[in-house]
């Protein structure tokens, strides 16, 4: 079908894949727990945006220049790394202003929770989901195996497999964007949970950052 081979075998592989955690989605889910659905929309938006730029460069070839090339693969590996870092160390400082703060009741519990001064999930998202070389390496790798070398309009089975891995992600995103609202309000009603369940996101941005700056581009 448009040059796709074996469609059946890469929807189970993709589905197996979205599932996995990482940084991605535990930024969407983060976001959707303290801001609300709109604003884990806006989230996702960046990662779908970032995951689009991701398969149209590995479409390209870019990938493959990455993973030949390892000075250019360490610049964006320990720039990637870097900014997992700065968002961790962010996580970590707002879940210990929770942790000093949480005795006080709070003065207002309203339906949507407050936002963080400054933050841009759309941005954020996208730099996160740019800035990983393993996913670029990942996708051109995966989508290879699924395109018919002998197709006249390669672009084209392109789109049809990122379509579909969209799609797998938009449905996922959305499960974890509602799942996050359940928990916002846990999280007003009890600092400490807020500031334990932030510790543990930040704890695992810095996992994510030494991962990928340990990553190797063969």
């Amino acid at each position: 079908m448009l040059g796709v081979i074996d469609l059946p075998t890469y929807l189970a592989g993709l589905v197996l894949i979205v599932l996995l955690p990482g940084p991605n989605s535990l930024y969407v889910l983060s976001v959707a727990a303290r801001r609300g659905v709109r604003s884990g929309y806006r989230a996702a938006a960046g990662v779908w945006c970032g995951d689009a730029v991701l398969m149209t460069l590995s479409a390209a070839g870019v990938a493959s220049l990455l993973q030949a090339n390892d000075v250019l693969f360490g610049i964006v590996k320990y720039a990637g790394a870097g900014y997992l870092t700065w968002l961790a160390v962010g996580m970590l400082r707002a879940a210990w202003s929770l942790w000093r703060t949480r005795r006080e009741r709070a003065e207002a519990r309203s339906a949507e929770p407050v936002p963080v001064a400054g933050e841009r999930p759309f941005r954020r998202a996208l730099v996160v989901s740019l800035f990983n070389p393993k996913a670029i390496l990942f996708f051109v790798a995966f989508f290879v195996q699924f395109v018919d070398p002998g197709y006249a309009y390669p672009a084209l089975s392109f789109v049809v497999l990122g379509t579909f891995a969209q799609l797998a992600s938009f449905l996922y995103l959305t499960a974890l964007i509602f799942g996050g609202t359940k928990l916002a309000a846990a999280f007003r009603r009890r600092k400490a949970l807020s500031a334990g369940a932030t510790s543990a996101a930040g704890a695992l941005f810095l996992g994510f950052a030494v991962k990928l700056s340990l990553a190797s581009s063969v």
